[in-house]
């Protein structure tokens, strides 16, 4: 306690601050989309997000505290992306059997050390083009909302593409401000629907579906290593902390594992957050912006608490509000996930067919588009790998014709 005392600075609980605001202002949205498109009662959805933010918050300070370092842990927004087009054709129970073989692998992966090697192994491509599948129609979901309020939605634009160019990490912060007070201004507010209440954790017994094992476990494990603890991992390298891998992604593993029957859906590393508390505007001192991540984590702990107040704020607002907000907090991790698909030549075209797959929403053999776009995916890689790696079979030289010498 006295060390972190020392080494407490307003800087770098601002950071903490922010990191938490931003995390809730974009990626619990979609967990609202979730659950609204799956009908769950407001109790399990409080759950949900008690849950995830415990999670955060807990994981957060003491691994931030263990090593010194400022961990920034959240929940999957594209785990939250692909549960909103499944939830409502499984059961909840069904699901939280997925969360729980999903965090069972990822556990495995974390304390075999494995995970730079499969990452290797894994065509980054093939990835990125199932997480921009996934969140594409977020994208166009944004477009959409224009018809229902495009005063709100345009007004939202306008500030994301403003604060972009002037203050890029706020503009999230900025278009949840100026929705908000659009909102309230113009009446739109359900102020019925809001309650101030403690979170309850709900327990859902967990069932188990090689379907939806398959649909949820396998496409949660493939992004929680590629599209959340790459980046993660990245933001830390990329300002000088060499924290192994390993212990952050098993405990983040674990702690999902004893979440998961309370419908947690994965807890793991931040990247787009964490780089501010890991970059100078935390604190000068590297070895001091710890503090960042402890603080985050206070902040996740009070507002896990008051799930049920949460839940109702988001309730009271439009569905608008909620798509467009949604929509454009993603857009960043669209536009880097398609970067990424067609970065590599050789793989660009089998990450595009993943990418159309998945965006398009089939359902084969019961199976999701997510599950079906990483198999034709790598069945595409697999097979023009193939071919190229064929050897062209050399000619014949011409008859009569003589050879010149080599130069």
């Amino acid at each position: 306690m006295k060390a972190l005392m020392k080494d407490f600075s307003l800087s770098a609980v601002v950071a903490g601050f922010i990191a938490t605001v931003i995390s809730y202002a974009g990626p619990l949205v979609i967990i609202f989309q979730a659950a609204k498109a799956a009908n769950l009662p407001h109790d399990v959805l409080s759950s949900w997000v008690w849950t995830i933010s415990i999670g955060s918050g807990v994981l957060g300070i003491l691994l931030s505290v263990c090593y010194r370092v400022p961990i920034i842990i959240a929940w999957s927004a594209p785990g939250s992306a692909l549960l909103v087009t499944m939830l409502p054709d499984i059961t909840l129970n069904e699901a939280v059997g997925a969360y729980i073989v999903s965090s069972v692998v990822v556990l495995l992966v974390g304390l075999s050390g494995a995970f730079d090697r499969i990452i290797n192994r894994l065509p980054a491509a093939i990835a990125a083009g199932m997480l921009a599948g996934i969140l594409f129609r977020f994208g166009t979901g944004l477009f959409v909302s224009v018809k229902e309020q495009p005063w709100l939605v345009l007004a939202m634009f306008g500030t994301y593409l403003l604060f972009k160019r002037a203050l890029p990490r706020y503009a999230v912060l900025a278009v949840l401000v100026v929705g908000v007070t659009i909102t309230i201004a113009s009446g739109e507010l359900r102020s019925d629907a809001l309650v101030i209440g403690l979170a309850t954790p709900v327990w859902i017994a967990p069932e188990f579906s090689w379907q939806v094992i398959l649909n949820i476990a396998f496409p949660l494990v493939m992004v929680a290593l590629t599209g959340q603890f790459v980046p993660g991992m990245a933001v830390l390298r990329n300002d000088g902390y060499e924290t192994p891998a390993s212990p952050l992604i098993s405990s983040s593993a674990l702690g999902s594992l004893l979440l998961a029957p309370f419908g947690c859906h994965g807890l793991n590393l931040a990247a787009i957050t964490a780089a501010i508390c890991t970059g100078r505007e935390s604190h000068e001192d590297p070895s001091k912006r710890y503090i960042a991540g402890v603080s985050g984590g206070v902040f996740y702990l009070v507002l896990g608490i008051f799930g049920a107040t949460l839940v109702s704020i988001f309730s009271a607002f439009p569905a608008a509000l909620i798509a467009a907000l949604a929509g454009l907090a993603l857009l960043a991790a669209i536009g880097g996930a398609l970067s990424a698909a067609m970065a590599v030549p050789a793989d660009r075209e089998a990450a595009l067919i993943t990418f159309l797959v998945t965006a398009s929403g089939m359902s084969f053999l019961g199976l999701s588009a997510a599950f079906w776009g990483l198999i034709f995916g790598i069945a595409a890689h697999l097979l023009l790998g193939l071919r190229k790696r064929i050897p062209a079979v050399a000619s014949p030289p011409a008859v009569g014709r003589k050879e010149q010498p080599a130069r």
